[in-house]
């Protein structure tokens, strides 16, 4: 499986396994334009071949859905189209916060962390999804 931690400069990737429950950050893309994000992300499916793959959806502390939400979902349609995999959506409050602590806690400080927190992020993601047992948001939330 791939998890995606999407952004407008960057995409954070990580890559688990369901069977084994756990994730890993793969890579962060970092192109602006959706040509060369969707030809980094294609050839990433093209050597882990997913069977799906995961969102993060932002939210606010109090629940409200994050200004980037609408943008996450289009992002998890567009990998539905383009690749024909089904996308779920995953709740991804607090996410970055987990993940640089995450770092911080490995020896990773400061501005060492902006290349991999994106990617971090997404582990978190991941695993949040195989800790809640593959659950992903309610339908009527993912579209």
């Amino acid at each position: 499986m791939l998890a995606f931690d999407f952004g407008l400069k960057r995409i954070g990737v990580a890559l688990g396994e369901r069977r084994l429950g756990i994730a890993h950050p793969l890579q962060t893309i970092a192109a602006e334009d959706n040509a060369r994000r969707f030809d980094a992300i294609a050839a990433l499916i093209e050597e882990w071949r997913p069977v799906l793959v995961v969102v993060g959806l932002p939210r606010h502390l109090d629940g409200a859905e994050h200004e980037l939400a609408a943008r996450c979902r289009r992002f998890a349609r567009q990998l539905e189209g383009r690749f024909r995999l089904h996308a779920v959506l995953v709740d991804e409050r607090l996410s970055s916060a987990a993940a640089g602590e995450s770092l911080a806690q490995a020896g990773v400080r400061g501005r060492k962390q902006k290349p991999v927190l994106d990617q971090a992020a997404a582990q978190h993601i991941l695993q949040q999804f195989f800790d809640s047992g593959g659950e992903a948001l309610p339908p009527d939330e993912t579209h």
